[in-house]
């Protein structure tokens, strides 16, 4: 049974930094590629970086880059996003993913891609 756990959200200040985790239990990283999505109140869930089965290709929606940082620690079966400078327009639930349908490299940025999910974190930067 794949299980996917977040933490690490909480209320931060303009240009503060957050780290999310993502504990991971019932796969196995190398046939798994990962994603961050978030959903802001009101609006719909998106796309906020990838990282690949091979765990060497990323992807960030534009919105993020040079800003956000998606990694994974295989010891500890855990995903994170490391999040400086953060903006008010960052806030929402932050949902880590997984697909077992991704190529080696590829980094999904749809949701319709990934089968497993999170039970999300809540990230609030306040102005």
């Amino acid at each position: 049974q794949v299980q996917l756990v977040e933490s690490g959200g909480g209320l931060v200040q303009a240009g503060g930094s957050l780290r999310l985790s993502c504990v991971v239990s019932g796969l196995t990283f190398s046939s798994y590629g990962m994603g961050w999505f978030r959903q802001a109140p009101g609006k719909e869930r998106e796309f906020v970086a990838a990282l690949s089965r091979s765990g060497t290709t990323t992807a960030y929606t534009d919105s993020v880059k040079g800003r956000f940082t998606i990694s994974r620690d295989v010891a500890k079966i855990t995903i994170y996003l490391q999040m400086n400078s953060l903006k008010p327009e960052d806030t929402g639930i932050y949902f880590c993913a997984s697909t077992s349908s991704a190529y080696y490299y590829e980094t999904p940025r749809t949701g319709t891609s990934y089968d497993y999910w999170g039970q999300g974190t809540q990230v609030t930067v306040s102005s």
